[in-house]
C-alpha cells in the first residue's frame, strides 16, 4: 500500500529470478511477523503502558513514517530493510498493548482467517492484476473516507460503528490483491522484493486487527 513510485524504480538493481524474488519477499514478510511475535511474547504489556500514551504515539508515528520514507527513497536493499524494521518494531510494540485485550482463542482464529484471506487475495491478484490496478484509486478514496469517519465518530460522538471494521477489512483485502499483483509485475530486484513485502505487511497487519475486532464482538 506504499506509494506506487516506490515500485517504479527500474535498472537500479540487478534483476533476479522469479523464485529468488518470491523467496526474498516471503522471507522479509515472515521476518516482520516473527519480530512481532517475539515482541508480543517477551515484552511485558505494563512496560509499554507505563509510557505516556501521547509520547508513545508520537514515537510510533515518527518511527513508522521514517521507515516509510526510507523505503520510498531508497534504492539499496539494506536501507529498505532498515526502513522495513522501523515499521515492524513499533507495530509490534503496539500489538503488545492491543492483544492482551483479546482472548487467545480469538487471536488464533483471527490469525487463521487472515492467513486464508491473504492467500486468497494473492491468488486473485495473480489472476486479475488489471482489475486490482483499476480499483486501486477507489480503494484509496474508500480508506481515506473510512479513516475520517472513524476519527469523526471517536472525537465528536465517542462512538464507533461496528460496520466500519467490515468495511476497512474489505478495503485491506483489496489492497493485498493490489500490492501482490503489482509485486508480480514490476522488475524483480532484491530492493523491490523488500518494498513489496513492506506494503503487504501493512495490509496484512491492518486486516488482522480488523478481523480480530470483528471476531471479538461476536
Amino acid at each position: 500500500m506504499l506509494e506506487n513510485q516506490t515500485f517504479n524504480r527500474v535498472g537500479t538493481n540487478h534483476q533476479i529470478s522469479a523464485n529468488a524474488y518470491n523467496l526474498i519477499l516471503g522471507a522479509v514478510l515472515l521476518w516482520g511477523f516473527a519480530v512481532n511475535w517475539y515482541l508480543v511474547t517477551t515484552v511485558p504489556a505494563d512496560v509499554i503502558q507505563a509510557i505516556p500514551m501521547l509520547l508513545f504515539m508520537a514515537g510510533y508515528m515518527i518511527t513508522t513514517l521514517t521507515g516509510v520514507a526510507i523505503i520510498f527513497k531508497s534504492e539499496k536493499p539494506l536501507y529498505s530493510f532498515l526502513g522495513y524494521n522501523l515499521i515492524v518494531v513499533p507495530i509490534g510494540l503496539l500489538l503488545v498493548i492491543v492483544l492482551p485485550d483479546y482472548s487467545h482463542q480469538n487471536i488464533i482464529k483471527a490469525v487463521q482467517t487472515t492467513a486464508l484471506l491473504t492467500v486468497g487475495m494473492m491468488l486473485l491478484g495473480t489472476a486479475f492484476p488489471a482489475f486490482f490496478k483499476r480499483i486501486e484509486a477507489s480503494l484509496f478514496i474508500a480508506l481515506v473516507v473510512a479513516i475520517v469517519v472513524e476519527l469523526g465518530q471517536a472525537w465528536l460522538f465517542g462512538t464507533r460503528l461496528a460496520a466500519m471494521d467490515w468495511i476497512v477489512a474489505a478495503i485491506f483485502c483489496g489492497y493485498i490483491g493490489v500490492d501482490w499483483g503489482r509485486a508480480n509485475q514490476i522488475e524483480r530486484t532484491v530492493d523491490n522484493a523488500i518494498d513489496s513485502a513492506a506494503s503487504l505487511y501493512l495490509d496484512i497487519i491492518n486486516l488482522f486487527l480488523r478481523i480480530l475486532r470483528i471476531m471479538s464482538k461476536k
